[in-house]
This record gives C-alpha cells, structure tokens and sequence, in this order.
C-alpha cells in the first residue's frame, strides 16, 4: 500500500519532528475536525482559513506548494486521528524477509497502512501475501510505534506501525505491482533499506525479539 507523502526537508540531517512540521500538522489536524464538525458558518470559514494557515506553514518548511498542500489536507474529513500501519517480521533460518519497493529501490519490511475492516493482524498478513507471495500467521505483536518518536523522514501524516512477528505458513516468493524483489537476509548483511518506511534500528529490533521470544512489547 502506498506511502503518505514525504515533506522535503531543508535540513535532512535533523530531527525528524521540526517545529514547522509539529505546528502544520497540529494546526491541520485542529482545521480537520473543525471542518467536520463545525456548526456555523462562520466557524468552517475560520477553520478553512486554520487549514490554509497550516499549509502554508508546511510549504514554508518543506519546500512544496501551499496550493497543492492545502488541497491534500482538505481531502481528510473526520476526527483527525494517526493512521495507522503494520509491518511483518518474518524469520526462515536466521534470516528476516524483506521486500524491495518499487518507489525507490530499496527494502523494507512487507507492510502498508490497515484498510477499513481489517484488523492490524488481518492487514500484516495480507500485506505479506500481497507483497512478497507468502502466506503467513501473525503470532505477536512486537512494537507499537509512533514514527515521531524516530528518526524517519518528514511526513506529513501521524503515523502509527504494529509490528507483528509472523510465521511462515505456506506460498512462495513472487513480486508485485507494489514490488519487484523478495528475498531473507541476515541481520549482517542487509540490503539499503527504505527509510520512510522502515529504519535499520527497527530491523535490528526484530531480531532481538527473534533472538528472544520472550522479550516484552515494545512501544512508542
């Protein structure tokens, strides 16, 4: 499943929560569920004007085009809340799966974001299939994360991951319209990894979890 969007950073090397990106997507956030559930007129025309506001802050801060960031937050309605993602770990001999994403050649953990009416389990499990043409069965919830609290790139939305270990059950390798490599690799070896979705730390994270199954959840 595809990624948010990614915001340019002016300043790749720093924290991946600066105070432009906090303040923009607090303030759309905000203008969201004002939007939604504003009574009055007058109260949507202020909330649009929060929206047009926090799309300025981002443009001011990423580079982008306040134009086109403003009509990205107004396709959101509802109560603003973090979305929501899953990634598998997957383990055969020693060795973690990874899949290779189309988007920027580089690999990731198999996973995407959780469609409506699915569970975080049922979603890490078809994501897995989807991706890489093996059939699995989540076992443990590994980490819950929230990739603020990390340092992946900019992003515009609020993003929560699950992290499931998962066994292998069946199928075999194939590559899809998302993917175009399926392969295991152990922890000393891996491959560049796409960074947007998933860091080497985390990855590293999995194998301690696979070292020992007993380790506690990890979260935040």
């Amino acid at each position: 499943m595809s990624q948010p969007p990614m915001l340019q950073s002016p300043q790749p090397d720093a924290t991946p929560e600066p105070d432009w990106l906090r303040w923009g997507r607090r303030l759309a956030a905000i203008a969201q569920t004002g939007l939604t559930f504003g009574a009055g007129v007058f109260d949507r025309e202020r909330y649009a004007q929060i929206q047009a506001i926090a799309a300025q802050i981002l443009a001011a801060g990423s580079g982008g085009d306040p134009v086109q960031l403003q009509d990205l937050l107004a396709q959101d309605a509802g109560y603003a809340t973090p979305k929501v993602g899953v990634r598998a770990a997957v383990f055969q001999e020693g060795k973690i799966l990874l899949i290779r994403e189309r988007a920027d050649g580089r690999w990731c953990l198999p996973g995407g974001y959780v469609d409506v009416g699915d569970s975080p389990s049922q979603a890490v499990e078809r994501e897995v299939r989807e991706e890489s043409g093996y059939r699995v069965r989540a076992v443990k919830l590994l980490a819950l994360v929230d990739k603020r609290s990390h340092p992946f790139p900019p992003q515009l939305s609020h993003v929560h991951i699950y992290f499931f270990r998962c066994e292998l059950v069946g199928g075999s390798p194939a590559l899809s319209n998302e993917t175009d490599g399926v392969d295991f690799f152990p922890e000393d070896a891996l491959p560049p990894l796409s960074t947007g979705r998933v860091l080497p730390a985390l990855v590293h994270r999995m194998f301690e979890h696979y070292r020992d199954p007993l380790r506690p959840t990890d979260f935040d």
